[in-house]
């Protein structure tokens, strides 16, 4: 199914720090302020209108840091997760609507529950993948009815009762901020079938994300939502002036990596569909999964590992095959992320722009 709706772009903050060849010292960037505000200028410049926070436990605070990011830039919207169980949901649709009103509109929410069971746990979140889902639903609830409500707000769920709540401010963004998940199993899609505005798949062959597609629509069709639901792309990119200095640094990105690393992944990703799906597509393909498909990433980082990797036409071949099939928004991330960020902008960006008149933003 093709879609005419507007494409957006999205970009990565690694605040657990950056290397242009993992294993190596020398390669490596240290998280700090300075580095983060570099990110954040030159996303901004290529055009991104929003910059995903990444919340995993060796990362710095993301509504910290989303705040940093709204104060270091004009334009860009940080995409800050919501993770059930870790915020009252009353004071989180507060702090979402105060960021939103300080920030001039820009701030995005990244609904996340199927992280490692082992991560979670270690932070005193007790519920299991299920009950995860279930109490987030509940909490997005409650947060969209503080939103949009007009007197106080009762809900009595599973998880939590609220009685009479109200707060101030409102959010900016009417109704309220986009939605964001990224997620394989059912229920992350019967969530955003429910809720999300964006639905972000992992890296996939341009065929079975069409299929996807046609799946989670038809979910969303039983809520009325079938056209509200839009979907996008959560993938790397390894973007050079030529194919081959794309495949040297996909290759120095990894060849320092200890193979002891990859078990360890699979451990920690075992109960996450999405992560299953990404190590079965590397498992059964390969490197490639298809031309410029590269599987590399997957064998040491759990999550969006699978990169688009080749020259610039490459590059935005590759991309308008998920448009093509259905994809409105992507969200990209690349190494050393400030530089990646400007080659991007440079020489993809106005290729997509070319080939999908009228639906890219002027950046």
């Amino acid at each position: 199914m093709t879609t005419t709706r507007p494409i957006e772009l999205g970009w990565f903050l690694p605040t657990a720090g950056d290397s242009t060849a993992f294993g190596v010292a020398d390669a490596a960037v240290d998280s700090s302020p300075e580095f983060f505000s570099r990110v954040v200028a030159a996303a901004e410049t290529a055009g991104f209108e929003y910059l995903l926070i990444p919340v995993a436990n060796q990362c710095w605070e993301a509504y910290i840091t989303g705040a940093f990011v709204a104060a270091q830039s004009k334009k860009i919207a940080p995409l800050i997760a919501a993770r059930p169980g870790y915020v009252n949901p009353v004071l989180l649709a507060k702090m979402i609507a105060t960021f939103d009103q300080m920030s001039g509109g820009r701030i995005c929410v990244n609904l996340i529950a199927g992280q490692a069971d082992e991560e979670i746990m270690s932070e005193g979140v007790k519920f299991n993948k299920e009950d995860r889902y279930a109490l987030m639903e509940e909490e997005v609830a409650i947060m969209k009815a503080l939103w949009t409500a007009d007197g106080p707000v009762h809900f009595e769920g599973r998880f939590h009762h609220v009685d009479g709540a109200s707060i101030n401010p409102k959010p900016l963004q009417q109704p309220y901020p986009r939605f964001y998940l990224g997620g394989g199993s059912e229920e992350a899609w019967n969530l955003s079938a429910k809720h999300s505005d964006v639905h972000l798949f992992w890296g996939d062959t341009p065929e079975r994300i069409s299929e996807n597609i046609a799946d989670i629509r038809a979910r969303a069709a039983t809520h009325g939502r079938d056209q509200a639901i839009g979907f996008g792309m959560r993938l790397q990119i390894i973007c050079r002036e030529t194919e081959q200095e794309a495949l040297e640094a996909a290759d120095q990105l990894i060849e320092n990596i200890p193979e002891a690393l990859r078990e360890r992944l699979k451990r920690m990703t075992a109960s996450s569909k999405a992560n299953q799906r990404v190590q079965e597509l590397a498992a059964e393909k390969g490197l490639w999964i298809a031309p410029h498909l590269w599987t590399g990433l997957t064998r040491f980082r759990p999550g969006a590992g699978i990169a688009v990797v080749g020259n610039p036409q490459q590059c935005a071949h590759t991309l308008q095959l998920f448009i093509d099939a259905g994809c409105d928004s992507f969200c990209l991330s690349g190494y050393l992320h400030d530089e990646e960020a400007e080659r991007f902008g440079r020489m993809v960006r106005p290729m997509l722009a070319q080939q999908n008149p009228g639906r890219l933003p002027a950046p």
